[in-house]
């Protein structure tokens, strides 16, 4: 028997799936309604071939007189397939509208959530989930839905019907109508945790597949890539016996159910054949019982077969539910405007964060001012908190204690799609998407677009390459810059930022892992694109370093020294430190 905790959780998950069935009511309940419709049409179509068969083979009547029953037959299939037509098509448009969707609304929620949360999970599982996940969701409320309620509607109607002509055949169709939906939620407990442990399974190997796909050339390089195949084998093969156990559940019970109905049909036919030998029943009345027997059980039976939907739904419904459930980080979510078009001055007072409630905090207390128009390197050891001070700038994260100051404006109070239209962001590893490179470049498009894509590309250093593309600008690229050099990447990703042209600018080592010609190159464009901006700069280099106005040295979490790259050498203390140790390993 089910632990008390998971048939709350079913009733939950069912909930939920059901609650989500007023975003697709409208063509849900169209679908309903064709398929009632074709229900009543079915009944029409039983009573009419009853009078044909009666009349041409028991009652040996002429074909002729027959016509008009025959002709009614031809327009009732016709009719019935016309609305089974439109029944699936509304069936389609209700998984077609609720896959949209529900994953427009995830991928929504994953934006609100932003790059602070995004780094802690496993791309793969996040796939599984919004891609195999909703997919898993469709047939329940294009099929299993529509289907409950005609297993109630058009069994009751037919009852209706057969009670006036046999009312024993009716009372045998009353009875043993409740046996399969009795079998179903019989089976359905069983099935439930297979469904359960098969959707695990699939998260946890495609979350594993794309980990070692992402890092296939560090498993060739160390030897280990046999190792880890063979532990995706292990998770395949994990995920097979699951999906067999649930087949063998599921055959199991159609047979089951398939029998159940058999033999219900057989006590109606052994009855109706009875009482038609003794002359108890008129043939008409007996022929029509005995075409509708099997249409009763129909709609039980197509439920029991999409009843493994809600099951499979219920199995893929969690991760789904868990992650619209993950509560977004707190955000600035002011609506005043900019204080200023131009390159502003950003001030930190007091700025605390902590990324756990009972973790220390990342920042503690920190204070600086960023100059308008300048350059300020941030320096420290790994951990030291300065991508974290970062991502306050870019607005993906709150400070908990203390406040970010644009010019004399609180940053909280500043509509955030305003600040991210003055931010641009140059990180060490860019991303670059599947599409052409001017896609790439100019995400948003300027009214200026041609001439500042070229400028912007100039700036970068990628105007010669680019152009010596076979389509140029028009060249397409894979996935992550597929087919690029890093140090094009990069220039593309710098022609990017210095085509939005905004006034603050966030790098992050833009030039860690060039060869000297690109990060000579890049630099060059860096120097551009710092001309009027504001510019905050994650630093290693000795280059970029050097070039700063300011440098603020972060150790856990705290600002402990500040100045001018001459000045702090000068101090002789972390600073002068630090910049030996870059010294030495040759940065």
């Amino acid at each position: 028997m089910a632990a008390p905790q998971d048939k709350t959780r079913s009733k939950f998950f069912d909930r939920w799936l059901k609650a989500r069935a007023q975003a697709v009511r409208a063509p849900l309940v169209a679908t309903i309604g064709l398929g009632a419709v074709n229900g009543f049409l079915l009944i029409l179509q039983a009573g009419l071939l009853a009078h044909a068969l009666t009349a041409v083979v028991i009652q040996h009547a002429p074909l002729a007189q027959s016509v008009w029953p025959l002709a009614g037959l031809v327009l009732l299939f016709l009719l019935r397939a016309g609305v089974g037509f439109a029944q699936q098509r509304f069936a389609f448009e209700t998984g077609a509208r609720l896959r949209a969707g529900l994953r427009a609304e995830l991928f929504a929620h994953i934006a609100r959530l932003g790059p602070a949360w995004s780094r802690q999970q496993r791309s793969g599982a996040v796939a599984t989930s919004v891609v195999d996940g909703v997919e898993a969701l469709d047939k329940y409320f294009s099929l299993y839905l529509p289907q409950m309620q005609l297993a109630v509607i058009v069994p009751a109607v037919i009852l209706v019907v057969v009670f006036p002509f046999d009312w024993v055949s009716g009372l045998i169709l009353a009875i043993t109508a409740p046996l399969l939906p009795i079998f179903m939620i019989i089976i359905g407990k069983k099935t439930e945790a297979l469904n359960q442990a098969q959707w695990q399974t699939l998260t946890r190997m495609g979350a594993h597949f794309f980990d070692m796909i992402e890092g296939l050339t560090t498993l060739k390089l160390f030897g280990a890539a046999r190792r880890e195949a063979a532990f995706i084998g292990q998770i395949a093969d994990e995920y097979r016996q699951n999906t067999m156990k649930v087949l063998r559940v599921a055959f199991l019970s159609s047979m089951v159910l398939e029998f159940l109905a058999a033999i219900s049909i057989a006590m109606v036919a052994v009855y109706v054949g009875f009482r038609l030998m003794y002359g108890d029943i008129a043939y008409v009345n007996g022929i029509f019982v005995l075409l509708l027997a099997p249409e009763f059980y129909l709609p039980l039976r197509s439920l029991g077969a999409q009843f493994h939907a809600r099951l499979d739904a219920l199995g893929a419904v969690e991760p789904i539910i868990d992650l619209l459930n993950t509560p977004p980080p707190v955000v600035h979510s002011g609506t005043a405007p900019l204080p200023t078009t131009t390159a502003p001055s950003l001030r930190f007072e007091g700025v605390r964060f902590a990324y756990a409630p009972d973790a220390a905090p990342t920042l503690d207390g920190v204070t600086a001012r960023f100059p308008a128009g300048q350059r300020t390197a941030l320096v420290g050891a790994s951990g030291a908190g300065k991508t974290t001070l970062s991502q306050l700038v870019l607005g993906f994260l709150t400070p908990q204690a203390g406040e970010i100051w644009i010019e004399e404006t609180p940053l909280s109070s500043i509509d955030p799609a305003q600040w991210r239209s003055a931010l641009a962001w140059l990180p060490q590893n860019p991303t670059l998407f599947f599409g052409t490179i001017e896609d790439n470049i100019a995400l948003t498009r300027r009214p200026d677009h041609a001439q500042a894509l070229r400028e912007a590309a100039q700036a970068a250093e990628a105007l010669s390459f680019i152009e010596a593309l076979p389509e140029g600008f028009r060249t397409r690229v894979g996935d992550r810059g597929q087919g690029l050099s890093g140090g094009q990447i990069q220039r593309i990703a710098l022609a990017r930022a210095l085509y939005k042209n905004a006034p603050v600018v966030v790098l992050d080592e833009p030039t860690a892992s060039l060869d000297p010609a690109s990060e000579q190159a890049v630099n060059a464009g860096i120097e551009r694109l710092a001309q009027g901006r504001t510019m905050l700069i994650i630093a290693h280099r000795l280059a970029t370093i050097e070039r700063a106005d300011q440098i603020l040295l972060l150790d856990q979490g705290q600002i402990i020294e500040r100045g001018t790259h001459a000045a702090l050498l000068a101090q002789g203390q972390r600073y002068a430190d630090l910049y030996a140790q870059y010294r030495k390993v040759g940065q």
